[in-house]
């Protein structure tokens, strides 16, 4: 029966996804699903599968595993205080008020999550509903960040400040539920240890991860398919933490997660990720989903009329300690996509099934409203994405423009600032040169300097925005003020360098620092070998209907596809793929890997669509 039990989970695992997709069942996510299926097949309904030794190892292996990958999802990125690219100027010239930062709004809506949840712990004591006001405000503080993630991939909102704003206040719902979790475990917990050993989990995170920082540079020298050393070390990273943790009468769950963040921090390539999901979503955490349905018996708990009357009381619960979120949203977005926020944060169920895995084992939580805890959050990620979808419009800064700057309005930086697409760019030009000022301000939006200093030129706003370009002939400056940028955080910085010192090692430090050099002999020579060793170069660099353009693949929804089944590559000609810093000569059957940057001619209609569409972070 044990072998049975196993083979009827692993079919079902298969099958559910292969149905969602065949019926376009995309209005739950597939941890709802999963979940469902597996009350189906339990004493609910079928009866067909039962607990066992294997099934509880294989459950608990993938709730460790959800918990790891969480930790991996954290984007430390989002907590760059650097002020944001916005055309600032405009700014203030229309006498707009300097909008709130994700962080702050993310921070300010969790902390108005956690009063809320606590009040709502201490009523649900005083109504006799549960007894334990602390381990209710854990349960209702938390938030489903998968769920979210996927949501929010859906719509390709990562990237955007709504996006990033509602990721962040997801990611603080797993964080601190799962902290609070660990001191309730060790405060009321029988064999609960002193809180200071929690300390030496974070210890032992910080050793680990000195001690494989450069692992992954060695790794790319040494690593073969047969031995999968990233694989093997995330392996060693999540029972090296989650034993530690349970040494120090922590939860297994945190020392995962802790994990997870580790291996995050190590900057693994995107493959390693892909490879990771694939072992975890592919198999032990399917298991955790159905194993909690199963463990579920709806005929028991609905046999009890407490329970029906807990259901809907816990449900409420859940959307009111979120229902502060959408005042908080509202100081920079939308009505419609402040509630779609809100309504988003409110879909809970992985720390809830990971809390109530805890508090069954600490005995201070009956099946029945555990029971009724898991059923109130499974009606919230059935609401929360439904209102989501429904609710959310695209901000009008989600719709901006790139911003670029140059820096040196002369002959070489005006024609290209013309050239380039009004749709796609917004562009400003500066200079110090009251001639150029007056030559070229009726042709181009030119602000005059008083100098270049750095300083200055900070103040000025002049790298508050996406590209830089440092046009200036002085190749000096141009150095000084390319570190500056690179410096204060811009994205892309490109700078003319022009040195007669062969012996110059200003320009390979440049270089080392990310940042984009050229000078014009060089590109000069470059297109005099092109037009030699291929004619029609030259036509195709100026044609007004077809040109060269490039795109850094960020939309995952591509990646691992072949060219070949693109559903745009009868409109393009990909030359060629620059990947981990070389060139790749692609065939119909490349397979696209995340961060690869690719060459491709095409209108410049069609450009604008797949730029907007593989660019996407998704």
């Amino acid at each position: 029966m044990d072998q049975i039990s196993v083979l009827i989970i692993l079919a079902a695992a298969l099958v559910t996804p292969l149905v969602m997709a065949k019926f376009n069942l995309t209005v739950l996510p597939t941890a709802v699903v999963e979940i469902l299926v597996g009350i189906m097949l339990g004493p609910s309904l079928f009866n067909v599968v039962h607990t066992s030794e294997t099934l509880t190892l294989l459950s608990n292996t993938g709730v460790i595993f959800l918990m790891f990958l969480s930790g991996m999802e954290i984007d430390f990125s989002l907590f760059n205080r650097r002020k944001q690219p916005q055309t600032p100027l405009a700014a203030k010239v229309a006498g707009q008020a300097p909008k709130y930062s994700p962080v702050f709004i993310a921070v300010s809506s969790y902390a108005v999550i956690a009063i809320s949840s606590l009040l709502l712990g201490f009523i649900c004591q005083w109504t006799g509903l549960f007894k334990d006001p602390w381990l209710a405000a854990i349960i209702f503080m938390t938030i489903s960040l998968g769920i979210v993630i996927a949501t929010l991939k859906e719509k390709e909102l990562l990237s955007k400040p709504f996006g990033q704003t509602v990721l962040l206040i997801a990611a603080l719902g797993e964080i601190i539920p799962l902290f609070a979790l660990t001191i309730y475990a060790s405060i009321f917990g029988k064999g609960g240890q002193s809180l200071w050993l929690l300390l030496l989990v974070f210890l032992a995170a910080g050793v680990l991860f000195r001690r494989f920082k450069p692992f992954f540079t060695f790794f790319e020298r040494i690593n073969k398919s047969t031995t999968q050393l990233d694989i093997r070390l995330a392996f060693f990273l999540i029972f090296s933490m989650v034993v530690i943790a349970e040494s120090v009468g922590a939860e297994g769950i945190l020392g995962a997660f802790v994990a997870g963040i580790v291996m995050k921090l190590l900057q693994p390539q995107e493959d390693t990720r892909t490879r990771l999901d694939g072992i975890g979503y592919g198999f032990f955490i399917p298991m955790f989903f159905m194993m909690s349905g199963v463990e579920l018996n709806l005929r028991t708990l609905l046999a009890d009329p407490a329970t029906i009357l807990l259901i809907p009381a816990f449900f409420a619960a859940y959307l009111l300690a979120k229902a502060g979120v959408y005042f908080i949203l509202r100081l920079r977005f939308k009505r419609g996509n402040a509630f779609a926020g809100m309504a988003i944060t409110s879909a809970t169920i992985t720390m809830v099934l990971a809390v109530l895995q805890v508090a069954k084992t600490m005995k201070v939580v009956t099946n029945q409203q555990s029971g009724a805890f898991l059923l109130a959050a499974i009606l919230t990620c059935v609401l929360g994405p439904l209102l989501f979808n429904t609710g959310y419009t695209a901000e009008a800064e989600d719709l901006k423009k790139s911003t670029v700057h140059f820096l040196g309005t002369n002959l070489l930086t005006v024609p290209v600032a013309q050239q380039l697409a009004d749709s796609w760019y917004d562009i400003s030009m500066y200079t110090d040169k009251p001639a150029n000022y007056k030559t070229y301000n009726s042709e181009v939006n030119v602000q005059l300097l008083d100098s270049l200093d750095t300083d200055y030129v900070i103040d000025q706003d002049v790298f508050d925005a996406d590209i830089v370009v440092l046009g200036h002939f002085n190749a000096t400056k141009n150095y000084e003020l390319a570190k500056a940028a690179k410096a204060y955080g811009v994205k892309r910085v490109i700078v003319r360098f022009e040195d007669r010192n062969v012996l110059d090692e200003r320009e390979d430090e440049l270089t080392a620092l990310g940042i984009e050099v050229y000078n014009t002999p060089n590109v000069n020579i470059a297109m005099l070998r092109s037009l030699i060793e291929a004619p029609t170069t030259l036509r195709l660099m100026t044609t007004s209907t077809s040109a060269v353009y490039e795109v850094a693949l960020r939309n995952r929804r591509y990646t691992d596809q072949q060219i070949r089944n693109l559903d745009f590559v009868g409109d393009v000609t990909i030359s060629q793929i620059f990947r981990n810093g070389h060139f790749v000569r692609p065939t119909g059957s490349t397979l696209l890997k995340f961060n690869d940057r690719l060459i491709f001619t095409s209108t410049p209609e069609t450009a604008r669509e797949i730029r907007r569409e593989l660019g996407i972070l998704n």
